[in-house]
């Protein structure tokens, strides 16, 4: 597949590019005709297994990679895994089959932004890979909460959140950083923060950039997976 030129224009000024990774073709062919139907969106290629997606990153530069979890050569785990490890600003979408795939929180923990069912309604694969592209992604409550407790199911050796060392990052945070992070970890959005803590959302973004920076996170929804790995985030569930 030929790389495209590269696009000196802002992202703002042409099309989110896209990459396609899925080793069944009449997947790709679906996806492919719902998102190049939207305007300002450009499918510049696709690969049918992980090896070949790490390649065409490289190589295509995309804004945002589809990317299902189960294919032959290389997973998508281990692919998301390398395309984060080689920086690329490329921002990864990781597709599965179960809502409550184990590997969609291992995706996450790999680098993934985000991750959708595959049978996603259009508009909502749309709005997903325009959301992820912006770096504004906001895990929802409800995928949050599952998220939570696939964690505490893997945390290794059977450990408990509130016995997992917090990251000693987190005392570079000020208090009301702290407090926005938290907010972050519960799937609120800029606009939800800056209601309950009586911010404007602008103070809130700048917030966000700053915890991220300080905490050497890609996005808000690494930020979510941050905080349950760290143990800012304790479950409700009594029985932890």
């Amino acid at each position: 597949m030929t790389a495209h030129p590269e696009d000196p224009s802002t992202p703002d000024e042409r099309s989110l590019r896209l990459l396609l990774v899925d080793d069944q073709p009449l997947l790709r062919v679906g996806f492919r005709m719902v998102l190049e139907s939207e305007e300002g969106i450009e499918v510049v290629g696709e690969a049918g297994d992980g090896a070949e997606a790490v390649r065409l990153t490289r190589e295509l530069a995309p804004d945002v990679v589809l990317m299902d979890v189960r294919m032959p050569r290389m997973d998508g785990i281990e692919a998301t895994r390398l395309i984060a490890a080689a920086q690329s600003p490329a921002r990864v979408i990781i597709l599965t089959t179960f809502d409550l795939d184990e590997y969609a929180f291992a995706g996450l923990q790999a680098g993934a932004s985000a991750f959708l069912l595959k049978d996603v309604a259009p508009a909502d694969l749309v709005q997903a890979v325009r959301l992820v592209a912006s770096g504004d992604a906001v895990v929802s409550p409800r995928v949050t909460q599952r998220l939570l407790e696939t964690y505490v199911r893997a945390v290794a050796g059977g450990a408990k959140p509130h016995e997992v060392q917090p990251d000693p990052l987190l005392q570079d945070l000020t208090p009301r950083e702290l407090e926005v992070l938290r907010a972050i970890c519960e799937g609120l959005s800029n606009a939800e923060i800056a209601g309950r803590l009586y911010l404007s959302e602008a103070t809130v973004k700048s917030h966000v950039r700053r915890i991220l920076s300080k905490l050497h996170l890609r996005d808000r929804v690494q930020a979510v997976v941050y905080g349950y790995e760290t143990g800012l985030v304790v479950p409700s569930n009594p029985d932890y």
